[in-house]
């Protein structure tokens, strides 16, 4: 077994984020005890879980030298923004290719993407994965001929790698809760790194805790697949064996429409959380994870007397546009 500490890493976040009590939304969601895990707070570039991820993918990508990174996501991508800002901070050409309706001004992620100096391309209308991705490629082929040596990462920056950086997430909850009674914990999931990180992580140090993603785009079947290949991704990389079956990647994908469009219960659950604990919410990914939550705890399917955490990811600067 390799240890966690021994993986190359770059230190971008702040961290621990806290962890805060919201007594007065768990009260409207009907559970006794409700909090967010403000990963929303991790500081560099406008914050965000994904922050944890990048500390190493771009450890691998600065140790092997490369000379450009390459990556594609959705119009408002949390991932681009922050990966233009950690390719900034150490001086390497960014390139994104972004897909989706194409808003008539820069705002919200685009605009930091541009202040980043990231190099864009549009897909109009266009945000399907695998178009985005084969755009992506081919950037890379172009920059290849050209004499460089690209880092192609992934969508969501969704790699093995990066997703040990999620593992973090379970530790730290594990010393802000203080003990290991049965928690249930729910958090937004689009390119599934975070969610098979916090699989991952719960074994080594919250073997008690139920983790329960709401998908913002896939279907559950597609995110059970996904989560299971970059979960034993992380066992190939420390070493380890722990287990993963089908039934242990609890997700749910009912509650969303179309990616980035917010959805009516999505709004409510956004202003739901403004109104009662002055808590931010973007429309694109953790609004409908909460929605999804709420939900959930008014079916039953949340055991209300068990704490409950939110993992709130980020995507703030998705607040600051005219589509939130």
């Amino acid at each position: 077994m390799q240890p966690l500490r021994t993986i190359r890493r770059i230190p971008l976040a702040t961290v621990p984020t806290p962890l805060h009590s919201v007594p007065r939304l768990a009260a409207h969601a009907g559970l006794e005890k409700l909090y967010i895990k403000r990963d929303d707070l991790t500081g560099f570039a406008g914050g965000g879980t994904k922050v944890r991820k990048l500390e190493y993918d771009f450890a691998e990508i600065i140790s092997k030298q490369h000379d450009a990174v390459v990556t594609a996501g959705g119009m408002q991508s949390n991932l681009v923004r922050l990966a233009a800002a950690v390719a900034a901070r150490y001086g390497i050409p960014m390139k994104a290719v972004l897909g989706g309706p194409v808003p008539a001004k820069k705002e919200g992620n685009l605009l930091l993407n541009d202040l980043f100096g990231a190099e864009i391309r549009l897909l109009p209308d266009d945000d399907d994965n695998q178009h985005m991705t084969a755009m992506a490629e081919a950037w890379v082929e172009e920059l290849r001929q050209q004499g460089a040596d690209p880092y192609l990462l992934p969508i969501g920056g969704s790699t093995p790698l990066g997703s040990l950086g999620c593992i973090a997430v379970m530790d730290e909850l594990a010393a802000e809760l203080g003990d290991q009674s049965p928690v249930q914990i729910v958090l937004p999931v689009g390119s599934c790194g975070t969610f098979a990180g916090l699989l991952f992580g719960a074994r080594l140090a919250m073997p008690n805790a139920r983790i329960i993603g709401i998908s913002i785009s896939r279907t559950a079947a597609a995110i059970r697949t996904r989560t299971e290949e970059l979960f034993h991704g992380c066992n190939a990389l420390l070493g380890t064996g722990h287990a993963l079956t089908a039934a242990d990647v609890e997700c749910y994908d009912t509650f969303h429409d179309v990616y980035g469009v917010p959805t009516p219960a999505a709004q409510e659950a956004q202003t739901d959380a403004a109104r009662m604990e002055g808590l931010l919410l973007d429309p694109v990914y953790t609004a409908k994870a909460m929605s999804g939550l709420l939900a959930l705890a008014r079916q039953g399917v949340l055991a209300k007397e068990l704490p409950t955490i939110f993992l709130h990811t980020g995507g703030t600067p998705i607040l600051f546009t005219s589509g939130a």
